[in-house]
């Protein structure tokens, strides 16, 4: 059977920017724009709504440029409005080719925000169109709102599409506005229309306010829809659209012998953390495909199991994802857990050993400190008294200065391998400035330092100003990310004391 093609179109930058708090600059709207066609490899961007404003119109610029020297202008969309032509001459400025026009896809929105009958807006539609045609500009048509329109005004809907079928449209966009459907009804509503007009193209476009996106996105599919509109990260007003990893992965293990899409699953999760580190949005760590944990076992059994026949695995591999499965350590650790950690750091312990080493971690979690596989030999250090795991790198001394007017610095004394070496310089803040002086000293004897990836501090909640503070920094090293942490009063500090631990690492 031959395999039924799905356009992705991801909406990102026009769409996803409705977050709340979210602005792409124009040079992150580019990066983006770039990953999501040439690394992701998706059918279709919509990167802006026409007229925002002229911070907008440069990103767009730039994107069409670079779209154009590619041969990419055709995969390159922009939200239109009924405005009498403006949103064309906009596009036209813009370089872009592709236009997704707003009009109202139900009787209410139509009657109650526009305030005029159908026929005035299919012929306010129509002129658009021709001119569009004018300036060899394509057209996709949005219908807002239309699941409430097939909810409470049906006729009207259908009305709208034998208007539109007759129309130069490449498109018919149909929206779940404001994410109201459940999976039935999208089935239902997308069946209808698919069988009354099936050689039209129609996407749809859902958003997540019940937490539906995923399955009303299934459903459109297989009532016969032949594109989508995904998010990355599920970026978007309110609750967000349907999210982009989630979909790709579902299509490819739900249908795979029916429907053929070509974004490429490895990339998912380094696009998606990219645009966690531009939107400032965090991704909640047990989102899946994408989140922390999702490839995470805590519980010792799951690990057991795992050397058992891998019997806690499913289709969703992490290495589908350019991921790895991980073993938390915490109070729910089995031996199981921490043998995987011990193998993958090349450490092997005697049953009785193992058995200390578990009850130390097993202790740690119970008081909800976070436990890491690089803080296995300290640990093993600690509670077996071990000369094997003394640390060769040691920052013997340091002096941090921050003062009003001049940029902070700090001097840093450091011994490896039993050889003192001083440095001093300055930075951005104090640790910025400890960094730069390490840097200076492993410049020295020609070493590389791993990249500071994440950075991040917690007190125990409702603690006063003197509380500890731990601070957990994420390093890549250019094969692997890996995290380490330290415990002080002074948060400073507490990142110094967890940069060490990663020079010995």
């Amino acid at each position: 059977m031959q395999k039924r093609k799905i356009e992705i179109m991801d909406t990102t930058l026009r769409d996803g920017e409705q977050t709340s708090g979210v602005s792409f600059p124009s040079v992150e709207k580019l990066t983006i724009a770039k990953l999501l066609l040439d690394e992701l490899n998706v059918d279709r961007i919509e990167v802006a709504s026409a007229r925002v404003s002229e911070g907008e119109f440069q990103g767009v610029k730039a994107i069409t440029d670079w779209a154009s020297s590619k041969g990419y202008i055709n995969r390159v969309e922009i939200l239109t409005f009924v405005d009498g032509g403006r949103s064309i001459d906009w596009m036209n400025k813009a370089g872009a080719k592709v236009q997704n026009l707003l009009t109202k896809g139900s009787l209410n929105h139509l009657t109650h925000q526009l305030k005029k009958t159908p026929e005035q807006h299919f012929s306010e539609i129509k002129e658009v169109l021709e001119l569009a045609q004018k300036s060899g500009i394509s057209t996709n048509v949005y219908l807002e709102d239309w699941s409430n329109g097939m909810r409470n005004s049906p006729e009207y809907v259908f009305q709208f599409l034998d208007f539109l079928t007759t129309q130069p449209v490449d498109r018919i966009l149909l929206p779940d506005t404001l994410g109201v459907l459940t999976h039935t009804e999208t089935f239902e509503y997308f069946s209808k229309i698919v069988e009354k007009y099936p050689d039209a193209h129609f996407d749809f476009h859902a958003h997540n306010d019940y937490d539906l996106s995923v399955a009303n996105v299934m459903e459109s599919i297989k009532a016969g829809a032949k594109g989508i509109h995904l998010t990355v990260n599920g970026m978007g007003e309110r609750a967000g659209n349907a999210p982009l990893a989630s979909v790709i992965a579902v299509i490819n293990d739900f249908f795979t012998n029916e429907i053929e899409i070509q974004v490429k699953e490895t990339s998912l999760y380094s696009v998606s953390k990219l645009i966690e580190t531009f939107s400032g949005v965090r991704i909640p760590s047990n989102k899946p495909i994408v989140g922390d944990n999702v490839f995470t076992q805590t519980a010792g059994i799951h690990a057991d199991g795992d050397n058992k026949n891998n019997l806690y695995f499913n289709d969703l591999m992490p290495e589908r994802f350019g991921r790895k499965r991980k073993y938390a350590l915490g109070k729910t650790s089995g031996k199981a857990n921490i043998e995987k950690n011990l193998q993958e750091l090349g450490l092997t312990l005697n049953n009785d050993d193992l058995l200390k080493v578990t009850q130390r971690i097993i202790e740690l979690g119970d008081k909800k400190e976070l436990v890491t596989k690089e803080d296995l030999p300290y640990i093993i250090s600690d509670v077996l008294d071990s000369s094997s795991y003394q640390e060769k790198v040691v920052i013997e001394s340091y002096v941090l200065t921050h003062a009003k007017g001049l940029k902070p610095s700090t001097t840093v004394a450091i011994r490896i391998d039993d050889e003192l070496y001083e440095e001093h310089s300055q930075g951005d803040g104090q640790f910025d400035a400890f960094m730069n002086s390490l840097t200076k000293v492993y410049k020295a004897k020609k070493m590389d330092l791993p990249k500071l990836v994440d950075y991040a501090v917690r007190i125990p909640p409702g603690s006063a100003s003197d509380a500890l503070c731990e601070t957990i920094i994420t390093w890549d090293n250019g094969h692997k990310r890996f995290i380490t942490r330290g415990l002080d009063s002074d948060q400073t500090v507490s990142a110094i004391k967890a940069t060490q631990k990663m020079l010995n690492i």
